[in-house]
């Protein structure tokens, strides 16, 4: 049975990180390290991901197995997870469909609601990559620009970039399973789901993913829910406006 990879610091109660798509554990490393002050931190790869095991099968309901098993391994009992983006859509979906599993869940910057495609651009400059031409990271770069303007989204990307042997670059991404299955990303929470435990959405100021028209669906699926802002964040709020982030995190986890 093939378990996700994790890095696991800290000492307490378990605290889940999940990252979003494209992404892996190792991007929340430093927060990570922050939470294990108080918390035994899992830096988890989802499947396609990071380092763990790459699978033709790409969807939410894998992505909760994948975490159930995980949990179940570790013998944790009851969990606090936090789900950013992709992450977050996983966190949700384990929420309602494992409740008894769930102390309470922390989703940043996504709702429950369907999101049209919108990575294709991003998809296109990773398959022009061909890691038999670009022998370098600043090659591979090079080829990225033409696709993808923002310097940080290159960057993150340039992290899944990796010596797979002494001469070979690689991607640390299933990318061909993840073309395959990209309209899955998108994908609503099932309709009449519901999580009665305690759950903090926190959107980017500076983000479009949570808009004022999803509070009620939000509600309807989780009747606890707070919802907060972290002021000059985009998407990727827990790198922009990291300490915000950490204070509403916590905040929330402890009360």
């Amino acid at each position: 049975m093939d378990i996700l990879h994790s890095k696991i610091i800290g000492k307490g109660e378990p605290l889940l990180i999940i990252h979003g798509f494209l992404g892996m554990g190792d991007n929340w490393k430093t927060l990570g390290n922050k939470f294990s002050e108080n918390y035994e931190v899992h830096l988890i790869d989802q499947r396609n991901h990071g380092r763990s095991f790459f699978d033709d099968e790409f969807n939410y309901e894998v992505l909760v197995d994948d975490l159930l098993k995980y949990i179940n391994h570790h013998q944790l009992k009851k969990v606090i997870v936090l789900g950013h983006s992709m992450g977050g859509k996983t966190a949700m979906l384990f929420a309602v469909t494992h409740p008894e599993k769930v102390k309470r869940i922390i989703i940043a910057d996504i709702g429950p609601k369907f999101y049209p495609r919108h990575h294709d651009f991003i998809l296109e400059g990773l398959n022009a990559i061909d890691f038999s031409i670009q022998k370098s990271r600043n090659e591979v770069e090079d080829v990225l620009k033409n696709y993808i303007s923002e310097w940080g989204i290159r960057q993150f990307l340039l992290k899944n970039v990796y010596w797979k042997t002494k001469e070979q670059l690689a991607f640390r991404f299933n990318l061909s399973a993840l073309i395959e299955n990209i309209d899955e990303i998108g994908t609503a929470l099932p309709s009449m789901t519901v999580f009665e435990g305690k759950v903090l959405f926190l959107k980017g100021g500076n983000s479009g993913y949570i808009t004022d028209d999803d509070i009620t669906l939000i509600k309807a699926h989780f009747p606890k829910a707070e919802i907060k802002t972290v002021k000059n964040a985009g998407h990727w709020l827990h790198a922009e406006n990291p300490k915000d982030f950490y204070n509403y995190v916590i905040e929330f986890i402890q009360h």
